[in-house]
């Protein structure tokens, strides 16, 4: 499986829970909060749900809750793509 991205969860954020337009999702987001960018708990179990379906890593929902960056959820996801 190849490696997630930042432009491959860029797309995902959008698709899972709309683009707020005061949001530059293009900008430097790697570190920054998903509730700094508007995306509330929903949007990121959305996320979570997404990343299952499309890159067939699960994310269980206690797990999700804590991944509270764009890092933190391209390190779990990456980390168990290269073990699939």
């Amino acid at each position: 499986m190849k490696e997630l991205t930042l432009d491959d969860l860029r797309h995902l954020m959008r698709i899972s829970a709309g683009e707020d337009e005061s949001i530059d999702l293009e900008g430097d987001i790697i570190d920054t909060g998903f509730s700094d960018m508007g995306y509330d708990s929903l949007a990121v179990l959305e996320l979570a749900s997404r990343l299952e379906r499309d890159w067939g890593v699960v994310v269980p929902d206690e797990v999700a809750a804590t991944l509270e960056t764009p890092r933190a959820v391209l390190d779990y996801v990456n980390e168990r793509a290269a073990v699939n």
